[in-house]
């Protein structure tokens, strides 16, 4: 069984929010839903797959919890493996600029720019539907595989704050934006 995308998901997604929220040196639990893990996985989740996931990043991740939740899985990962991610994010600099780009209240053109300064194969596209204006994403999965879905907001001062959600492609192929 193949687990890596899984992996990287959960890595990635832990490096993400050690960027916006520092990192603690403690255990972190993400909420997966049943769907995500099944494009993760390319098969349906049990508890049995889980379990077997488990034992496969023990090694990087320490041992992995589970918890079901509404339509999901609520993942914890201990200390050890929250350690890992940091101490091994270095080729991780788009995330961390992006991260900061929205942090420091950036407006939609200075973000676009950091995706165009990426990868010169970077798509944009202008969807305008009731939730977000623009999508974002790398076809050739450099620097990374996610579909970016860039909304604006007017600030009090009328200064528009851009700011991002993240999902792989079949989950946003599933929303139908």
């Amino acid at each position: 069984m193949n687990f890596k995308r899984l992996e990287k998901n959960l890595c990635d997604n832990i490096y993400e929010a050690q960027l916006k929220l520092g990192y603690d040196k403690r255990p972190m639990s993400l909420n997966y839903m049943e769907t995500s893990l099944k494009h993760l996985l390319g098969k349906d989740v049990s508890e049995e797959v889980l379990l077997a996931f488990a034992d496969e990043v023990e090694n990087r991740l320490g041992r992995l919890t589970f918890r079901p939740i509404k339509n999901g899985f609520c993942i914890t990962i201990p200390a050890e493996g929250t350690e890992y991610v940091h101490n091994s994010s270095a080729d991780r600099s788009f995330m961390k600029s992006l991260v900061s780009a929205v942090a420091g209240h950036c407006s939609t053109e200075p973000l676009l720019e950091l995706f165009r300064s990426a990868s010169a194969n970077v798509v944009i596209k202008e969807i305008n539907n009731a939730e977000f204006r623009y999508l974002a994403y790398f076809p050739d999965f450099i620097p990374d595989e996610y579909y970016y879905c860039i909304s604006e907001e007017e600030e009090i001062d009328g200064s528009i704050h851009a700011s991002y959600h993240r999902f792989i492609r079949e989950d946003y192929e599933d929303f139908g934006f």
